[in-house]
């Protein structure tokens, strides 16, 4: 019996990854070039309201904040022949800053963001995550100690990203609808969103009580699975 409850561990755990290993590049699953579909959130819309973040703010942001992201890149790519055929990420890699690179990278983190929270997630990350946090900070704590302090400090709308690079993990924020995905050899593992409106509903101008929250749902499984 404690055999099978391994084996049945371990299966779901490969199922777990193959799942975040196959948003984790593409950011939207439904559609890989024009017209984008609007991705639908992995976890019902109230999932995350007992670590404080609400269903209202979750129905907002996805609702209309997302899906304002889809429909305005879809309507800046109507006339655009030559870059229907790329892909959510050859989008945000090619194109300038202007309409289509902004609502592409933020259709493309919002998706991403979606995903470094979960049900049921929080608490401290294990295994090779782990390892690497605790070589490069000390402690996970410090990590996110650190983390929240950037996340905090953010100045303006903006990301904050713990990412992968040269073998080792750095903590990278970009403003607007900036994407580390334009960074050679740059690979995101979470993100928490620091524009207002992920947090407004909830805890006005607090962003600090919206960080401890977001750390409550935190996806270590999703980041592990984003490693190279």
């Amino acid at each position: 019996l404690h055999c099978c409850s391994l084996l049945l561990t371990s299966v779901t755990n490969m199922i777990r990854q193959a799942v975040f290993r196959g948003l984790n590049r593409t950011g939207v699953r439904s559609a890989s070039s024009f017209p984008f579909e609007m991705p639908t959130l992995p976890y019902a819309v109230d999932a995350l309201q007992k670590n404080g973040i609400s269903d209202q703010t979750l129905g907002t942001h996805h609702g209309k904040h997302h899906c304002g992201y889809v429909t305005k890149l879809n309507a800046a790519l109507e006339s655009k022949k030559d870059l229907q055929a790329q892909t959510m990420e050859q989008l945000i890699t090619s194109q300038p800053a202007g309409p289509i690179f902004n609502c592409a990278a933020q259709t493309w983190n919002h998706t991403f963001y979606w995903n470094s929270m979960a049900p049921g997630g929080g608490g401290s990350p294990t295994g090779k995550l782990k390892d690497a946090i605790e070589a490069q900070w000390g402690s996970v704590d410090k990590f996110k100690e650190e983390f929240s302090a950037r996340a905090a400090g953010h100045f303006g709308s903006g990301w904050v990203w713990l990412v992968q690079q040269d073998g080792k993990l750095a903590i990278m924020d970009t403003h607007d609808a900036g994407c580390p995905l334009t960074t050679s050899g740059v690979t995101p593992l979470l993100t928490c969103d620091v524009w207002e409106h992920a947090y407004y509903i909830d805890y006005r101008q607090d962003r600090p009580s919206y960080i401890k929250s977001w750390w409550a749902c935190v996806n270590w499984d999703f980041a592990a699975a984003n490693m190279a």
